[in-house]
This record gives structure tokens, sequence and C-alpha cells, in this order.
């Protein structure tokens, strides 16, 4: 009997494996098609640059939270105080997607400085403000622990951090729900990337549960909230878009691609640099504009 216990959990710790490494190949392909569509295009007009500015910061918190959790042994030791001798649920694949996650959206983020886009086109007052009391709370926080002030340890500087990353997977995803609710569409967000991104999500909260189980400490979720929170956030918000995608806006009509044809056959001749969704000396905002024009006079 014990034996086939023993068996039992060893086969659990590799399923364990191969549902992280699963839900990294997931989340971590999702991160391409935006990049290589900008390549495309050489252009970042209608991205937003908020998503993209929290996305690096969020994505940077949970780098420095995995690897310190992986690769500290004062913050593991720590951990095992806090939890009754527990081990943390923080595993291999959790440090390559956060870091992989973190140069693939720094890279996107390089795009923007490089590629055409609108004098529009700029990061909004409250993410501002956001991005620097988050960059500042976080420096006060080391200071205190540096210091031996306020009685914080490292850890908790590191808890901090994936508060922030999980306030900012709750924010960044709520203009695009709101942009597709006015436009009633949902054209020009890849539902690839969210079925993607759903994938990733369950099996990231799958690992943890199953790991939890086979420790018998279910605290661990409890010790690993921004894992749990940022799965089931994904999988929140990716059940909306799927809503929207596959049942309340259900029309395909690209309009952005219908204006770039009429302009080029007014102009009669078509900039390959400026990809599928390049339109000249237009920007963003006016085709968008044009969109709405047309869909109105659909209805009409």
């Amino acid at each position: 009997m014990e034996h086939t216990a023993i068996l039992a959990k060893g086969f659990g710790h590799f399923v364990s494996h191969f549902i992280g490494w699963a839900y990294f190949i997931a989340w971590s392909a999702s991160f391409y098609p935006q990049a290589i569509l900008n390549w495309r295009r050489k252009s970042v007009q209608g991205l937003s640059m908020d998503f993209i500015h929290l996305n690096v910061l969020g994505f940077l918190c949970y780098s420095i939270f995995n690897l310190a959790f992986f690769f500290s042994s004062e913050i593991q030791e720590e951990y095992k105080r806090r939890n009754d001798g527990q081990e943390n649920l923080v595993r291999a694949n959790d440090v390559f997607f956060a870091v992989h996650a973190l140069v693939l959206s720094s890279f996107t983020l390089v795009q923007t400085w490089i590629y055409k886009r609108d004098p529009s086109q700029k990061v909004s007052q409250p993410s501002k403000l956001f991005i620097s009391s988050a960059i500042v709370l976080s420096l006060i926080l080391v200071g205190q622990t540096f210091y031996g002030t306020g009685g914080k340890k490292w850890i908790d500087i590191l808890y901090f951090l994936s508060f922030v990353k999980l306030v900012i997977s709750f924010i960044k995803y709520c203009p695009q729900v709101y942009i597709n609710w006015s436009a009633k569409s949902t054209v020009g967000w890849s539902i690839h990337n969210i079925l993607l991104d759903f994938t990733g999500g369950g099996l990231s909260i799958a690992q943890l549960v199953l790991d939890a189980s086979l420790s018998g400490d279910w605290s661990g979720i409890s010790g690993d909230p921004v894992k749990f929170g940022l799965g089931f956030l994904s999988i929140a918000f990716d059940l909306v878009f799927m809503t929207q995608h596959y049942i309340l806006y259900r029309d395909r009509t690209d309009h952005y691609v219908s204006l770039y044809n009429s302009s080029r056959d007014e102009e009669g001749y078509v900039d390959e640099r400026q990809g599928l969704l390049g339109h000249g000396d237009k920007q963003y905002s006016d085709i968008q504009q044009g969109g709405d024009l047309e869909r109105g006079t659909a209805h009409v």
C-alpha cells in the first residue's frame, strides 16, 4: 500500500511538471502575435500604450517574485517559517515564463519607440500615476527593509510586488473589453491569443491545486497568491472575450480593411511597409471614426 502511494505521488509530480511546461508554452506563445504584427506593419497604431507599459511593469514584478522565491535561500526559509515548514510552490517553469514574458513585453515596448504611431498614442495620466506610485512604494519598502525599520522583511516586498502584478492583470484588460462593447465588434483583437491565454490560465491553476494536493498543504495556494490570482483573472477575462467574440458580436467584417482598400483605390498604390492595417498618413483615430460612421450608415 505504501509502495503504491509512493508511485502515485511520483506520477503526480510528473503530471505537475508536464502541466507546468504546458502552461508555460501556451502562455508564452500568446506574446508573439502582437510583436510579429507590429514588425509586419512597421506600425503600432491601434495599440494601447497603457497596456504595453503596464504589462512591462507587471512582468517585472512577477519576474522578481519568482526569481527570489526560486533562488533565494533567505526567502525560502522565511516562507517556511510563515507556513509551518512547507516548501513554496514556485517552479522552474514559473521562473522561465515570467522572465520570457518580461523580455517579450519589453521588446514590444521598444517597438512603440521605433515604429509609426499616432501623436495621440500616449500613456494616460491614471496609468502614469499608478506606475509611479507602485515604483515609489516599492522603493520605500526596500529602504525600510534594508535599514531594518517598519518591521518589514524581503518577503513582504515580494508579496507587495505580487499584488501589483495582480492589480495590473485586472486593469490592463478593462479598456479592451470596453472597446469591444463600444464597437459591438471584436475585429482587431486576436481570439487566438485569448484561447492560448485561457489554456495557460487553466493549466496554471491546475498545477497549483495538484501541487497543494500532493504536498497535503493547501496553504501553498495562499502562499503563492499571484500565481492563483493571475490564472483566475486570465480565465475570467478570457471568458468575457470569448463571449463577446463567439456570442455577442459575431460580425467579422473588418471595416479597417475596407477603408484601406478604398484608400488604395484612390491613391493608386500601396506602401507595403504599412502592412495590413497601414493607411499612409491617416491616423488610427481617423480610421476608427470612419469605421464608426460606416457602421452607423449601415444601421440606418
